[in-house]
């Protein structure tokens, strides 16, 4: 095994994106050593599905250095930007509770990069109206991150009332032929409406980063 976690402090400057730390199936004494180096070169950094038992194995002087939020399971080493204040460019939409802790990475992503969401919660199709209730707010924002499990049929919904640009994040939620979200990512693959773009099951990082993606390319960031 390496002495050291190689990390790749250039990948901003190239991509406009840092590199995230992606925390499963590292050892407490690696996430230690990637700590150490970001410290050491005064770096932000973003941990990504950092659960409670890697939480709990960091020592307490790091806990206390990090800004941990346990149901994104992310953590911010640094200080995270102020917001701007005013009308957020991204909304995130959730079908039902089992889908806060994805909504919830899409969020603190890109609260680390400075761009405030509004999030909407439990709009199902199981129940129409309250996606309708919210459908003139969805057409004022630049990009809206849906995440739903099931049949996903929210995000062609969702593609279907506003010009946004649609990013949508299948879930594994349900049983069956919807176990491990297979049937929410193939609705998200062949909806029928135009131009949605889809992150793998449960990523809500990916989808806070093609969200970036798109400001960055627009100048808009």
């Amino acid at each position: 095994m390496p002495d050291r976690i190689q990390m790749d402090w250039q990948r901003e400057a190239r991509i406009g994106l840092d590199e995230a730390i992606y925390c499963p199936g590292k050892q407490p004494e690696q996430l230690l050593d990637i700590l150490q180096q970001a410290a050491h070169g005064d770096r932000r950094l973003l941990l990504t599905r950092l659960d409670d038992v890697a939480w709990q194995a960091l020592p307490e002087a790091w806990q206390q250095r990090l800004d941990h939020d346990p149901v994104s399971q992310t953590a911010v080493l640094g200080a995270l930007p102020a917001l701007a204040a005013g009308d957020a460019p991204v909304a995130i939409l959730t079908g039902g509770a089992g889908d806060l802790p994805a909504a919830a990475e899409a969020q603190r992503t890109l609260a680390y990069y400075g761009v405030a969401a509004r999030a909407y919660a439990d709009i199902g199709v199981a129940g129409l109206w309250r996606v309708m209730a919210v459908a003139d707010e969805l057409r004022n924002y630049r990009v809206v991150i849906v995440v739903a499990g099931m049949e996903g049929a929210l995000f062609s919904v969702v593609a279907g009332l506003t010009p946004a640009a649609v990013i949508a994040v299948p879930m594994d939620s349900g049983y069956g032929v919807a176990e491990g979200g297979r049937t929410a990512l193939h609705s998200a693959l062949a909806s029928c409406a135009p131009g949605v773009v889809t992150v793998n099951v449960g990523n809500g990082y990916g989808a806070a980063c093609a969200a970036m993606r798109i400001f960055n390319a627009a100048g808009q960031a």
